[in-house]
């Protein structure tokens, strides 16, 4: 039977980054931390545009600006060929982030040789590399950029453009000092900034990768349960056959025949031996037997309707307010699995309240709502907290609550959701919300 709970949509938190807005495909967080590098690089040119200005303009020392432009130009590029990259749908790998970072080293390297090369403090920006190198990469493309870093900075000992300095300028080691401690600051403020941010993401990804082994996990017991509910609907199907012939054959016995009680009791065995042999049929067409019933074209209200009273007739609630408000109708397959699933929540519904059970089905969209309803005790907190994991039950079955299992992955499988909540005046509710568009005609036909 049923057990209750909630399900929640899988959604993906994403960092706000003041770039164009991407489709996330492939590995979000290889994505989101090249979104980080870009933004990142937008920074360094801002930077690098403001210290050349200060530099050349304010302290009167001169620099060569064409080429020192045409670098802060393919830093430029750079970002626009990589958003361009990610509009397009193309995955990060690895060797992306590994070619973006090296990209920056060399971009560095050159800035830092027309600047004075390793008297330059901002050598220290090598270390900001190798960090994000460090976080991003694996041990392997780590050791090339610390390897690249390393190599530029022992080139630049021998060979760089020396700065032009006025003689105005006094003490030049305190001026390497001041330069040093506003690298130095930069570095950390970037480093708490993005790493954090990184780290972030990476953590997001290890999550995402966790939740689909859970869900392959879930979806192997599935089939698992499927092949055993298969076997077995199989093996029951003959005696049941049997037990029909024989059914049939009591009621031509003159005995049973002319006593209306006991010929009242075979047509209500026969009609019991009927529902079964309905149920294992259900299970087979599940399976994809062939042996199940096919597939027919309905309508959304005739399969609801239809559903609502096939149920009423098997249980015989002592009240079922059913509420119909789909509105305009649309042709659908008439689909076994989705019938069994609104009886598993119907019959939990039932248990929890003879006397009164709910069922409301609307449209919203292109989504169709069925949500049950019942007045009984409600839903224990430590059952929501354990939603769609197996042998959760509410009854204290020993292998019980798979009901609520098989309900949930259904339901995701064709594209919907289950949300279950308690409700204010008593009682509670579980609601189904399936997409049209997977009951539909075609794409029923496909094989959807």
């Amino acid at each position: 039977m049923l057990s209750r709970t909630e399900t929640v949509p899988d959604r993906q938190e994403t960092d706000s980054l003041d770039v164009p807005s991407v489709q996330l495909t492939g590995d979000p967080a290889g994505t989101k931390n090249l979104l980080l590098l870009i933004q990142l690089r937008w920074i360094a040119v801002a930077g690098q545009i403001a210290t050349i200005v200060i530099v050349e303009f304010v302290l009167g020392v001169s620099l060569p600006l064409l080429p020192m432009a045409a670098v802060i130009a393919a830093l430029v590029a750079l970002n626009l060929g990589s958003l361009a990259w990610l509009k397009a749908g193309r995955e990060v790998r690895d060797a992306v982030l590994l070619g973006a970072l090296l990209f920056d080293v060399a971009a560095l390297t050159a800035q830092l040789y027309f600047s004075g090369g390793a008297t330059n403090p901002f050598t220290f920006l090598y270390l900001l590399q190798v960090t994000l190198a460090a976080v991003l990469l694996d041990r392997r493309a780590t050791g090339t950029v610390v390897a690249a870093t390393c190599l530029c900075f022992a080139a630049l000992t021998v060979g760089y453009r020396p700065l032009d300095l006025p003689e105005a300028f006094g003490d030049l080691f305190k001026l390497h000092i001041i330069g040093m401690l506003v690298c130095f600051a930069l570095v950390a403020i970037l480093l708490f900034v993005f790493v954090t941010r990184i780290t972030r993401n990476l953590r997001e990804r290890d999550a995402r990768l966790a939740a689909l082994k859970q869900r392959a996990a879930e979806e192997d017991h599935i089939v698992r349960m499927g092949l055993l509910a298969s076997g077995a609907a199989h093996e029951l199907g003959t005696p049941l056959a049997s037990l029909s012939v024989i059914l049939g054959d009591w009621k031509r016995v003159p005995a049973i025949a002319s006593s209306p009680e006991l010929l009242e009791e075979v047509e209500e065995m026969q009609a019991a031996v009927k529902r079964c042999k309905s149920i294992l049929t259900g299970v087979l067409l599940s399976a994809g037997d062939p042996r199940g019933e096919e597939p027919r074209v309905t309508t959304v209200n005739t399969f609801v309707n239809e559903l609502v009273e096939e149920w009423r007739a098997a249980r015989s609630p002592s009240s079922l307010e059913f509420t119909n408000a789909f509105g305009a109708d649309l042709p659908i397959v008439s689909d076994s699995t989705l019938k069994q699933v609104v009886f598993n929540v119907l019959d939990n519904a039932y248990d929890s309240s003879p006397a009164w059970v709910g069922v409301y089905v609307a449209r919203e969209g292109d989504t169709i709502i069925i949500r049950v309803s019942d007045r009984g005790p409600g839903f224990r907190p430590q059952m929501l907290e354990q939603f769609g994991k197996p042998y959760q039950s509410s009854k204290g079955k020993p292998g019980g609550g798979l009901g609520l299992f098989l309900v949930v992955n259904v339901v995701r499988k064709l594209g919907g959701s289950v949300s279950a909540a308690n409700q204010s005046l008593g009682g509670a509710s579980v609601t189904l919300k399936l997409p049209l568009a997977a009951l539909a005609l075609g794409a029923r036909s496909h094989g959807h």
